[in-house]
């Protein structure tokens, strides 16, 4: 199983390539075991280290059903002018949560596996991780969402604990 990547590790940073027509079966299959055994509830392709445009999700797996999303080639197409704060934390970033503000509802296309493109649209928690996820695609962090102040605030103690 590959080993999540951590903060400030530049692949974090760095903006991800197009999946295309790419058999990427294989690496779902090992994102999906590196995210329910982290435990998580999302994982972008970056926080195993492969630079590509995909992303999968189960928001209610710990609470019931398993229900897997594969976002291949993802794009928000859409987002409520209505946002909302909450706590996220990040499996790239550990035991560092943070108060990040988000647009509550997003319209969201994707590629499935079996290569069929959709449309959904996502409130709730759905929506937010489907923000986090994205937000990886394009090389950016729960750091990346915070006002510079409190980005410091924490990002200093985390960076001097990995040090």
């Amino acid at each position: 199983m590959r080993d999540i990547v951590l903060w400030p590790d530049p692949r974090l940073s760095t903006p991800c390539a197009p999946v295309g027509s790419e058999d990427v079966s294989h690496l779902v299959t090992e994102m999906f075991e590196v995210m329910y055994a982290a435990p998580g509830r999302g994982l972008a392709a970056p926080q195993i280290g492969v630079l590509k445009r995909i992303f999968v999700m189960d928001c209610g797996w710990k609470e019931g059903d398993m229900t897997p999303v594969v976002c291949i080639d993802p794009e928000i197409l859409w987002s409520s002018e209505a946002t909302g704060e909450m706590t996220e934390g990040c499996l790239s970033i550990p035991e560092t949560p943070a108060t990040v503000t988000r647009p509550l509802e997003i319209r969201l296309a994707f590629t499935t596996l079996a290569g069929t493109r959709e449309e959904h649209h996502l409130t709730g928690f759905e929506a937010r991780c489907a923000q986090h996820e994205y937000d990886h695609l394009e090389g950016r962090v729960i750091f990346d969402r915070l006002a510079p102040d409190l980005r410091a605030a924490l990002e200093t103690p985390y960076l001097k604990a990995r040090a």
